[in-house]
């Protein structure tokens, strides 16, 4: 998921795409595939929860918070 992607998903949306990517991560062995999902998760995660890097007084991004 491209993390532009996240800036305009609403939190329904946001929420919808971190169940269904925690079903295909269970659902997959490749241990390089599920890194790059629980990634993605954090991506949505860190969103969601408004959280930003320590320090930043600006948003991070990298993140996308």
């Amino acid at each position: 998921m491209n993390i532009i992607l996240i800036f305009s998903m609403t939190k329904d949306e946001m929420i919808t795409a971190l169940e269904a990517l925690r079903a295909k991560k269970s659902a997959t062995d490749d241990f390089i595939e599920q890194m790059e999902i629980a990634d993605e998760i954090h991506n949505i995660e860190m969103k969601l929860n408004g959280v930003k890097p320590t320090d930043s007084s600006i948003d991070c991004i990298g993140c996308g918070s």
